[in-house]
């Protein structure tokens, strides 16, 4: 049987259109890495989650001995894996300029 499929919404309130980028940040304890997720977006959100994303980041508290890199924008689909994500460093240029 082939796995169910379903569109996940970009997390907007009141959008409703299909998510097509992940806004995540590599987490580290030294021991676990991870990517924090910040939201999952659509093209018409992207912009505001991605400033809203980058305003969380600058206010996280780490404990001693966890790192937590800039949030970066990621190409996304429904069932990709992390390690399977392509970052997008040209749009995440474009909207910091």
């Amino acid at each position: 049987m082939p796995p169910f499929h379903y569109d996940v919404l970009c997390y907007e309130p009141g959008c409703g259109r299909p998510a097509r980028f992940k806004i995540a940040a590599r987490w580290s304890d030294q021991q676990v890495s991870e990517l924090k997720t910040y939201g999952l977006t659509c093209e018409v959100c992207l912009a505001r989650w991605f400033h809203r994303s980058l305003a969380k980041h600058q206010a996280c508290r780490l404990t001693e001995g966890e790192s937590l890199e800039r949030p970066r924008i990621f190409a996304w689909q429904p069932g990709t894996r992390d390690v399977q994500l392509t970052p997008l460093p040209d749009l995440e240029k474009s909207l910091l300029d």
